[in-house]
């Protein structure tokens, strides 16, 4: 991280007497981080700051352990570490700020923060939060966090290939491996939603939490964070490409534009737990980070379990 300048907050609040704690991954992004300049900020308007960098073989709850003694919490990192350390401050009823400092910040995206200093400095002055679910995965008895979402199949497939262009291409990088996936595996899906056992062929499941993808594009319509609800979306396309027309779908929905004019690429249903599994072992991958297990898995809902600083109103983060 190199060190930004930047004007103070224009707010007349202030953030005197407030214990902030700033958890960062110095690994996220490509640099070009305003995470030196935003804590600059913090501290001009009184905060007394407390910085803590991750460590490998570190557990994230490590972190947090005195998480009730901060005013606020901050995540610095990709959508992995944002989703870590709210998982690991989950229930705990100290605000956190979702600072972009990643390759594609969709949590950020789906909150509507900005990405500069400033402003995101303005936010943590206003105090103003959302109480959002969030999902706990369970693979082999071990549990972790998402915010955003999880999936088996072409979306992790797609994580995967896009690893290695992240350095070079940015967010582009998720663009061109999404094209790459035109012939993806297919294969029979077994899932227990909320106790009903469903089967069916398909190219993946996503679990999502949270809406919007990469450009604040909607996934799918109706997706709320804070409903105590999961979006289960069945990928029954026979490629990713296939799936551009139900994104159209969601963006005229999102615009008031009329009914869907495509069907039949994907299924939505809503659940509270789901257990995934599949005759072929796929991929996971969860809030855009690829994982080295595959199904099966189960996925259940926290209602409530984090409050996201932001200056949305809940509707605005409702797709």
């Amino acid at each position: 991280m190199h060190e930004m300048t930047g004007n103070a907050p224009t707010s007349t609040g202030t953030l005197n007497g407030k214990r902030i704690l700033v958890v960062f991954n110095p690994k996220s992004g490509s640099g070009d981080s305003e995470l030196p300049e935003f804590i600059r900020l913090l501290k001009e308007a009184g905060a007394d700051v407390t910085e803590r960098e991750l460590q490998p073989d570190t557990p994230m709850a490590d972190y947090v352990t005195d998480i009730e003694q901060f005013t606020y919490l901050v995540g610095a990192g990709g959508d992995g570490t944002v989703s870590s350390l709210a998982y690991a401050s989950r229930y705990k009823n100290v605000p956190m700020l979702a600072f972009p400092a990643g390759t594609a910040n969709l949590i950020a995206q789906n909150l509507d923060l900005p990405q500069d200093a400033k402003s995101l400095a303005e936010i943590m002055i206003e105090g103003h939060a959302l109480r959002v679910d969030m999902g706990e995965i369970t693979v082999k008895d071990e549990k972790s966090g998402f915010c955003m979402l999880a999936g088996a199949g072409a979306d992790a497939s797609m994580i995967r290939d896009s690893e290695e262009l992240k350095e070079r291409f940015g967010v582009m990088a998720y663009v061109m491996s999404a094209m790459k996936q035109l012939n993806p595996k297919k294969t029979v899906f077994h899932l227990k939603i909320d106790g009903e056992v469903r089967d069916f062929e398909g190219i993946g499941v996503m679990v999502a939490n949270f809406g919007m993808a990469n450009y604040r594009l909607p996934i799918t319509s109706d997706i709320s964070p804070s409903d105590g609800r999961f979006t289960v979306i069945l990928l029954k396309a026979g490629n990713i490409m296939r799936l551009i027309p139900n994104l159209i779908d969601s963006v005229r929905v999102k615009l008031n534009l009329g009914d869907p004019i495509f069907s039949g690429n994907l299924e939505t249903i809503e659940a509270r737990h789901i257990e995934i599994d599949a005759d072929d072992p796929f991929p996971l991958q969860y809030d855009g980070e690829l994982h080295v297990e595959t199904t099966p898995f189960t996925a259940q809902i926290l209602p409530g379990a984090i409050r996201f600083l932001t200056a949305a109103k809940r509707d605005d983060i409702e797709t």
